[in-house]
């Protein structure tokens, strides 16, 4: 339990004695998307690894039963309108990460966030910055409705709720293939790993709360602006999900923030590119260090 009141599922990899990594997933995605070996990479190269499922996913408190009108969030964010109420915000999402960290006694840890998990991660370095030694904002956006967005054949997928049962799920699970990796996205991985992913935890009722807590939150322009963490930007050529102006423009808000654009990169995580990105980060959070 963390002092937001949620009870996060988290595990870790590596010694406590090395500085701390926290890695935050994007939307609907459990902490599983950061694979073991993935997260072994970095814990040999020297960082304490933190993974968690955020809340109303995985196996962290859900908000069962609470409601929101995610078409008018949408709207309103489009508009630069206040948006309606919302259950919650990246801000408690942030606050939510902070808390997991005081549970463990970490004073300061790098940060890095996957998609919406960029945006909790921006948002922690932003109102947290004195618990940030560096930000890493991978495949992700500052909060400007006019970068990142979507292709439409990405944004028909995510917003279409998945299939209940588990072989439906299974068999619906390539059309995330759409923001995948090209060179490396391969089918049978995409439903085995959703096939886990189901067992684990199915729960497509957090998504239209985490998808209000992104478009009510707002830009963040003006605070990444004042930003003064070391941050690396990483950002996939092929992405389709969050399009690659978003990295460009979160990049250019960051004063001193490098900018990795990864070749045959999509909105995913493939092994193939393992050694590229976790050499990149452990680079960027050893300098830091």
């Amino acid at each position: 339990m963390v002092s937001t009141g949620m009870e996060l599922e988290y595990d870790t990899f590596g010694s406590p004695d090395d500085p701390a990594l926290l890695l935050v997933v994007g939307f609907g995605a459990q902490m599983t998307l950061f694979r073991p070996q993935f997260c072994q990479m970095l814990a040999d190269g020297g960082r304490f690894v933190i993974r968690f499922d955020n809340r109303d996913c995985g196996l962290s408190t859900k908000l069962d039963g609470q409601t929101v009108d995610l078409d008018a969030v949408i709207a309103a964010a489009f508009a630069d309108t206040p948006p309606p109420p919302v259950p919650y915000t990246l801000s408690d999402m942030a606050a939510d990460a902070i808390g997991l960290l005081d549970h463990l006694g970490i004073e300061r840890s790098h940060v890095l966030g996957q998609s919406m998990g960029g945006m909790i991660a921006q948002t922690i370095a932003v109102e947290y910055p004195q618990r940030v030694r560096s930000l890493v904002s991978m495949m992700s956006q500052p909060g400007d409705v006019e970068v990142g967005q979507p292709t439409p054949e990405a944004a028909e997928v995510i917003f279409t709720t998945p299939p209940a049962t588990r072989d439906e799920y299974i068999e619906f699970s390539p059309k995330w293939m759409t923001w995948y990796s090209k060179k490396y996205a391969d089918e049978a991985e995409v439903k085995a790993t959703a096939a886990l992913d189901f067992d684990r935890s199915f729960y497509p009722e957090g998504g239209p709360r985490q998808l209000a807590a992104i478009y009510a939150s707002g830009r963040r322009a003006a605070q990444l602006q004042q930003l003064q963490v070391p941050t690396l930007v990483i950002h996939g050529r092929d992405d389709t999900l969050i399009t690659p102006s978003g990295g460009f423009r979160t990049a250019e808000l960051i004063a001193g923030a490098h900018l990795l654009f990864v070749a045959d990169m999509g909105h995913d995580l493939p092994r193939q590119l393992w050694p590229v990105l976790t050499a990149a980060i452990l680079a960027h959070t050893g300098l830091a260090e």
